[in-house]
């Protein structure tokens, strides 16, 4: 059983304020002690960074598809233990599901089963009184569904703060907050800099949280928001917990894997140092923009898909790590790349040379590939062993050619095989959530000790 004060913070549609609200919220509540975490609905890295640098603890994600309906709750209450608020993030409109499964995969369906009550953010710059039948068919489509009360964003005015109100004390609908246009400043970096800023800590990063979380206390009424949180109910799950079979043992330390990421995290989900930990591993994270050597004895290396795309140029200029990746590549030792990873160990990327581990080129292009794929494993490896069906995301506009190597990782329905299985080597552009398979860190650090001559062949 799990008490956790809670609230689902959703929208009517993408671009409501929803992002900037959320990490407001906990920025604001964390400047007054209160132990916030943060969550975001679906598979994406970024926004669940800034709820983490906004909350001081890893934001986390939950994805029903990646990771399976009946881990949520779970996950939530691990990742929420002791905190005072958890704040999930919603993801497009309260109901919108991109695989057309709204039932199981949209915030709506997230907070049911969390038992939380939901605010609505709205944009109300060009809405009077039809904000109330808005709000209204919102609360009326679920009945499920718990909707608490609302946030207004784009107030023009006093008297269109008035009006809007009105119409809603008309519906019996709580206001928790009016914000008028520009209270909410865009500030967060540029989206193509992904998760780097908060990794790395930068200065701007941080500025554009307590700005967030400034523009909220001035703004949203805190305390009514914490009673709202404070009435859900206890959740009748019992925490997830990294805790995996250990991995076999032998004489020497634990191996050591490399995590690709920097002080402020990873590009992977927080679920995959804990799980790679709990497997016996010691974890080192490695920068692979700013970090010349990998950690002295690193017997593997994963980089998660969270690496932008749009640092290429960066990742070739770092030779010396390069080098150093592909000669850990060529001894064998495990090595997991996905989303741009899989372009970092090609032959070059847009001409410009990378670590040289598979013989492929990476090409940048417009547009973008974006979704859930439900995959099956051609070559055994770490990650999988044949046959083995996953769910995974991919979110990326470079290609790799050829798209597959003579061993492939993965296929699926409509498209040909895709990424490249070799000696220990796993690469592949579609990312995984590795706790809707914990034993993935299981093999891989088994594997690394087998590299490293500390546990037994198998």
């Amino acid at each position: 059983m799990t008490a956790v004060p809670r609230l689902v913070l959703s929208a009517p549609s993408s671009g409501h304020g929803t992002n900037a609200l959320s990490i407001g919220l906990l920025a604001a509540l964390a400047d007054r002690g209160v132990d916030v975490a943060g969550f975001k609905v679906g598979p994406d890295h970024v926004d669940a960074a800034y709820l983490g640098l906004a909350a001081g603890r890893p934001g986390r994600n939950l994805d029903a598809r990646l990771v399976g309906s009946d881990r949520l709750g779970p996950l939530f209450a691990h990742g929420a233990a002791g905190a005072g608020l958890a704040v999930v993030q919603g993801t497009m409109g309260l109901y919108d599901s991109v695989s057309g499964r709204p039932e199981a995969e949209s915030t709506a369906a997230v907070a049911t089963a969390l038992r939380s009550p939901v605010v609505l953010v709205v944009d109300v710059a060009a809405m009077g009184q039809s904000v109330a039948a808005l709000v209204h068919g919102f609360r009326s489509y679920d009945e499920q569904l718990w909707l608490g009360g609302v946030i207004l964003t784009q107030v023009a005015s006093p008297r269109h703060e008035t009006m809007l109100r009105e119409a809603l004390d008309d519906i019996d609908v709580p206001v928790y907050g009016v914000l008028r246009r520009h209270e909410l400043p865009p500030v967060l970096p540029a989206r193509r800099h992904g998760v780097l800023p908060v990794l790395r800590g930068d200065a701007e990063a941080t500025r554009a949280v307590r700005r967030l979380g400034e523009a909220v206390a001035g703004t949203v009424e805190l305390e009514r928001l914490l009673a709202l949180a404070r009435s859900a109910p206890v959740l009748p799950v019992e925490p997830w917990s990294p805790a995996v079979a250990p991995a076999e043992p032998g004489g020497g330390r634990p191996p050591l894997v490399a995590l690709a990421g920097g002080p402020g995290g990873s590009y992977s989900y927080a679920e995959t140092a804990e799980l790679l930990r709990a497997a016996g591993a010691e974890v080192v994270a490695v920068d692979p923009l700013r970090d010349e050597v990998l950690p002295a004895g690193t017997r593997a290396l994963v980089v998660g898909a969270g690496l932008p795309e749009s640092y290429a140029r960066e990742l070739s200029a770092n030779r010396r790590l390069c080098i150093a990746v592909a000669e850990l590549a060529r001894t064998g030792r495990p090595l997991v790349a996905e989303g741009a990873g899989l372009l970092w160990l090609a032959r070059e990327w847009d001409g410009a040379p990378m670590c040289g581990v598979l013989d492929a080129v990476g090409t940048s292009r417009d547009g973008m590939v974006v979704g859930h794929r439900e995959a099956t494993a051609r070559t055994a490896s770490v990650v999988a062993e044949a046959g083995t069906t996953v769910v995974g995301y991919k979110q990326h506009a470079a290609v790799l050619s050829p798209r597959a190597g003579e061993h492939p990782a993965w296929s699926w329905d409509g498209g040909a095989p895709e990424g490249f299985v070799w000696r220990g080597v796993h690469a592949s552009q579609l990312g995984l959530h590795w706790a809707a398979d914990p034993a993935i860190a299981t093999r891989l650090v088994t594997a690394a000790g087998v590299a490293e001559g500390v546990g037994a062949p198998v």
